[in-house]
């Protein structure tokens, strides 16, 4: 029996490890019974394939493998053509988001990803698969984020076709993630290392054959050092280049120029002139050039690998933050620690002080103390009432709570703010589009130049036409185009998740930069919307009791601020016929045969007059009740304005962006509110179609319009303006129009977000221009012999090094 077989006879409790793949467990609950034994899985992906392996009859794959195999994601497409085990349901459960019947949304990891000609080649070829809806690939994090079909192409079949274009997709997985990360970096460090060791070798011997040119040196020692140059040069480019190898045998396959390309062919140029010339003994040799080059390209990449990590780390930590184990409550009181899978809707489990809130729930305990700050950005302490919805990822701050399962997986608001964060980064602005353009014709273009200053020198000086030609493959830096957009994109998004705004379309990050004009609602956006009933002003003052039961009754279905006001549980409410809604005006419904009204001065101008006499206050909100004919009483409410609602307006006017206040609210009451909050340009009393009015009105005058709103008479304003921004504590119907959503109730995030996306573009134009400066400068340089090998290795790293440390900026 092998060696392996005696690794596979630990116990199943001893075990730390997967027995599939032998990854670290991390406290994993997954597990497969093979031959009789429950044996530990680290994954899905591992469970998945193992129990594949065991249905398949192959279960003495384990009794006689030599090794531990691949990650379970790794070994996905060898069985892809027999077991399909991706397309179940209950394995698709953790992963896959179901939109509708037939669509469904996934997030993979893809491994092989080096450039943004990579994300280019998988997205182009994923798109023209049938049955593809929407595909966007994040290069900071190689996560693709893709929408389908289910009855037009099923998920292997996407595994697979990724996997025929030389790459490796599977489910993401955090734990996977991080070791893809891991395995990457000692890779490169391996090959620095080597590519470093030699090299320095190198330079010692090439010192002394430069040195030899000047003053001399016999022809033994310049043939030893030739040789042994060439020994040293051997593993560096067998082993420490082999990326560059790979990458453009992957381009080249599919009839592209990528940036390996160039790479490649500068290196097997240099490398198999410089073994020619030892052998002959003739010319010069870059063996210190191929060295250098290999040795500050992947230095550059393993910089840019750190630098893609820290961009991501805000958006990782989101998937990080629900525990895997939860405490489960049983019928008759007792305890049950079981996976968070495991849970099923309307269970209930407890969660005790200083415990992160597994998966969305209803609060069942009376009150709860708990912390939002990593999903919300809202820095405070935010109080639960039984009946409240608490969002899993939460950490509980107080008292043990317990709670009831309200949704799970990919159904919860933790998956849906994750959702939202990879399709913005998929993302490209028009620059990048433009600019992904110019990189493809690019590599066309170099080397075409390369051919011609090829043929130029070898008509003027053979001596020197491999220099050049070599020089000029090396100093060109289509990497400084590639890096431009996601580096910055990825810190970007990064900052905006931190300060509590979400990208619900990606569109948003260009053109809030653009806007010059914000338009703010008033109830619930500029105010907290959580109105309190000062004054209650009768017709009759013996039927105050039954006017304000007539308003319970009538308000009780609707989620307007104002119907939460009015709403009293301990109200006996009649039975309401033929409710309806008037949107942005009020509500009616017939009461024992009685048609009654309630909502603002317009609306119940239209029914009953109004008395004179009525004393209103300008600091208060005014709603009216009436019947046919017969005005019947008022509600007077106060609604404070948001503690940070002031200084978010100061900061966009200082900006030079135009505010304005549209509201349905009376003049006199919106004209206090836009006093204190300095804002000159407002109008009252406007109706759904008003507002659409004036923010057509001012697009046809040439503004960018961003609109700010919360609630279901916001949404076609919403949907009409340049940039639409809602607040999560708004309706289902409002955040469905919302290219920004600010993920709690504070407003902060809009200036925050300004300032970012300003500064995002700003950096993606500058990356760009230095890219293109940089190339426009160094290749009619190299061109005209003027740049050595060595010299254009140094140029080509720093250039691109300069374009990630510009984009880190934005953290």
């Amino acid at each position: 029996m092998s060696s392996q077989s005696n690794i596979d006879t630990v116990s199943a409790e001893s075990r730390q490890d997967c027995f599939h793949c032998g990854l670290p467990l991390n406290g994993s609950p997954l597990s497969v019974e093979i031959n009789g034994i429950q044996e530990p899985m680290c994954c899905a992906g591992c469970q998945a394939v193992a129990q594949a392996i065991i249905n398949s009859g192959n279960e003495s794959y384990y009794r006689f493998r030599e090794e531990k195999a691949s990650t379970g994601q790794e070994l996905v497409p060898e069985f892809l053509d027999k077991i399909k085990v991706y397309d179940h349901p209950s394995v698709q459960q953790q992963f896959v988001h179901n939109e509708s019947a037939q669509i469904k949304q996934v997030s993979l990891i893809i491994e092989g990803i080096v450039c943004a000609a990579c994300i280019w080649l998988n997205e182009q070829y994923l798109r023209q698969l049938p049955g593809i809806v929407e595909v966007g690939i994040n290069y900071s994090t190689h996560r693709a984020s893709i929408k389908w079909d289910n009855n037009a192409i099923k998920l292997s079949e996407i595994l697979e076709a990724i996997s025929k274009i030389g790459y490796l997709a599977h489910p993401y997985d955090p734990q996977t993630q991080q070791q893809i990360y891991e395995n990457q970096r000692k890779q490169l460090i391996r090959q620095i290392g080597i590519a470093g060791l030699f090299g320095m070798q190198i330079m010692m011997f090439a010192l002394a054959l430069y040195g030899g040119e000047w003053w001399g040196i016999s022809d033994h020692f310049r043939t030893f050092f030739r040789w042994i140059s060439l020994f040293l040069a051997t593993p560096i480019l067998l082993f420490s280049a082999r990326p560059f190898f790979k990458g453009a045998w992957t381009d080249l396959r599919h009839r592209r120029a990528g940036m390996d390309v160039p790479v490649t062919l500068g290196l097997t140029l240099a490398f198999s002139a410089s073994c020619y010339n030892t052998w002959t003994g003739e010319s010069d040799v870059y063996f210190d050039s191929v060295a250098m080059f290999v040795f500050l390209l992947l230095s550059v990449r393993l910089f840019e690998l750190s630098a893609r990590k820290k961009a991501a780390e805000k958006i990782e930590a989101l998937t990080n933050l629900t525990p895997t184990m939860t405490n489960r409550l049983l019928a008759d009181g007792s305890i049950e620690v079981v996976p968070t899978v495991e849970l099923q809707l309307d269970e209930h489990f407890l969660v005790k002080p200083g415990e992160v809130i597994p998966t969305d729930g209803e609060l069942v305990s009376e009150t709860a103390l708990v912390d939002e700050a990593l999903l919300t950005g809202e820095p405070h302490a935010v109080t639960k009432q039984k009946g409240d919805i608490v969002i899993g990822g939460s950490y509980n701050l107080e008292q043990p709570i317990q709670l009831r399962v309200h949704k799970l997986g990919q159904d919860t608001i933790l998956s849906g703010i994750k959702r939202l964060i990879e399709q913005a980064q998929g993302f490209k602005p028009n620059v990048a589009k433009l600019a992904d353009k110019v990189a493809s014709i690019f590599v066309m273009a170099l080397l075409l130049l390369v051919i011609v200053a090829g043929i130029f020198w070898w008509q003027i000086d053979p001596s020197k036409m491999l220099q050049v030609v070599v020089a000029t493959l090396v100093v060109t830096c289509p990497c400084a185009l590639s890096l431009a957009t996601p580096a910055s994109l990825s810190a970007a998004i990064g900052s905006l998740t931190r300060d509590g705004m979400l990208v619900a379309r990606s569109h948003a990050l260009e053109v809030m930069p653009q806007v010059d004009t914000v338009i703010f609602d008033k109830t619930g956006t500029l105010t907290t919307g959580i109105l309190s009933l000062q004054k209650q002003i009768d017709a009759d003052k013996q039927q105050s009791a039954l006017n304000r039961q007539l308003a319970h009754s009538l308000e009780l279905h609707s989620e307007h601020p104002v119907a939460r006001a009015l709403v009293d549980t301990q109200l006996e409410k009649f039975e309401v016929k033929s409710l309806k809604n008037v949107t942005g005006q009020g509500i009616q419904g017939d009461i024992n045969n009685t048609t009654y009204f309630i909502g603002n001065t317009t609306f119940i101008e239209n029914v009953a007059e109004i008395p004179q006499g009525i004393e209103l206050d300008d600091a208060m909100q005014v709603v009216h009740l009436a019947k046919h004919g017969k005005w019947l009483a008022c509600f007077c409410f106060t609604d404070p304005l948001k503690p940070d609602a002031f200084d978010t307006v100061r900061a966009l006017q200082q900006a030079g962006i135009d505010t304005r206040i549209l509201s349905g609210d009376r003049e006199a009451y919106v004209a206090a509110i836009a006093g204190q909050l300095g804002v000159e340009h407002f109008d009252a009393e406007q109706l759904p179609d008003d507002k659409l009015n004036q923010v057509k009105a001012l697009q046809s005058a040439g503004h960018k319009v961003a609109m700010v709103g919360d609630g279901i008479n916001d949404a076609p304003v919403l949907s009409a303006s340049d940039l639409s921004i809602s607040l999560s504590m708004g309706t289902d119907l409002a955040r469905a129009n919302s290219d920004l959503v600010i993920n709690g109730v504070h407003l902060k995030p809009i200036r925050d977000a300004l300032f970012i996306t300003t500064k995002m573009m700003r950096i993606i134009r500058q990356n760009f221009a230095w890219a293109i400066a940089y190339n426009i400068v160094a290749v009619p340089f190299s061109m005209a012999g003027m740049i050595q090998p060595w010299l254009a290795a140094i140029g080509m790293s720093v250039s691109s090094l300069i374009v990630v440390l510009n984009a880190l900026r934005l953290r």
